[in-house]
């Protein structure tokens, strides 16, 4: 029996199993991934936990990230991540895992108490200021896993093996921003608890972004749900299969970790969720649900700014002011 497999065997884990060829290794790796996820749809458990890489660099974003992290930078009056946050935990995701980096100790800052702050906004009798900011410190439970050294958002989900274990998880691009009466993540929840299976968010996005995103190949077999057959990342616009291009949401099993293992690091060893996600479709186990609502992207300065007017114009008192200061600026009419 192999180094290990012994002590396999007292637990019960492989009884008499002989694992000799590297063959067989394989099949019973695999089999061990797959077996969190029969027991998923055995027990229909509820997913609860949600994946949200935020150590990447924010070049997109500099000047302004050099010293503040992209997902802190304020959309109206509100961080970034913090959107993402309240997406979860509409969604009924209570444990938030933030895979970040030594320099990012601020978004998991913005999560938790500041008592000197509370102190002051409690003398001063802004009871108003106090709700709000205690609000924001009991949201979600937090969990902070650190990535010491950024090597693609599959590396990312990766690094948060050990706290997901065998339950299945959603993952969220931490400056990927979605509105709608039903939040984005929730509708690939539901998808993916009825049909047991992991599912990709995807938008249809104009020909000339195409070559921006992973695309899937897939065939619709409901209103906006589809069965992926493959993807493609960032392909020309005339050979893409489609121009649903993949978004930051995702629901994912444990099987997905078996896939990411078997991934080949591409360029400076970066190991894309994509290339994993290409395993499972191949299996016949990868779903794609359209997402209905707005989308931002705050690494794209386009968006961004888009995103602080669409919440300036949703606040009553500032729209009255700001609608005039726009009209200014802007050759209506011409």
């Amino acid at each position: 029996m192999m180094p290990g497999a012994a002590a396999l065997a007292a637990n019960g884990t492989i009884g008499q199993v002989n694992i000799r060829t590297a063959g067989a290794r394989a099949r019973f790796a695999a089999s061990e991934k797959y077996r969190a996820v029969r027991a998923f749809k055995e027990k229909n458990m509820e997913i609860k936990k949600v994946v949200i890489p935020v150590a990447g660099w924010g070049t997109r974003s500099l000047p302004a990230t050099k010293n503040i992290p992209k997902e802190m930078l304020p959309v109206y009056n509100k961080p970034v991540v913090q959107y993402v946050v309240e997406e979860a935990q509409a969604s009924g995701l209570q444990d938030v895992v933030f895979v970040t980096n030594r320099n990012k100790t601020i978004i998991e800052d913005h999560f938790d108490y500041n008592l000197i702050l509370e102190d002051l906004l409690t003398r001063t009798g802004k009871t108003d200021m106090l709700k709000m900011v205690r609000e924001v410190a009991e949201m979600v439970n937090i969990i902070s896993v650190r990535q010491k050294k950024q090597l693609g958002l599959g590396h990312a989900v990766l690094c948060a093996r050990e706290v997901c274990k065998n339950d299945p998880f959603a993952v969220m691009v931490g400056d990927d921003l979605m509105f709608s009466m039903e939040p984005g993540i929730k509708q690939l929840l539901t998808v993916a608890m009825s049909e047991h299976m992991p599912v990709v968010g995807v938008m249809e996005v104009p020909p000339h972004m195409v070559s921006r995103y992973g695309i899937i190949d897939g065939e619709e077999f409901a209103p906006g749900m589809y069965r992926v057959r493959d993807l493609v990342e960032k392909p020309k616009v005339n050979e893409a299969p489609s121009r649903l291009a993949i978004v930051g949401r995702y629901v994912l099993f444990p099987d997905i970790f078996y896939h990411l293992e078997k991934v080949t690091p591409g360029h400076g060893g970066e190991i894309q969720l994509t290339d994993a996600l290409k395993g499972l479709a191949g299996n016949n186990r990868l779903l794609a649900v359209k997402i209905q609502g707005q989308r931002f992207d705050a690494g794209d300065w386009a968006d961004y700014l888009t995103a602080n007017i669409y919440f300036a114009l949703h606040d009553e008192v500032l729209r009255e002011s700001l609608v005039p200061r726009l009209r200014e600026l802007l050759p209506f009419g011409s």
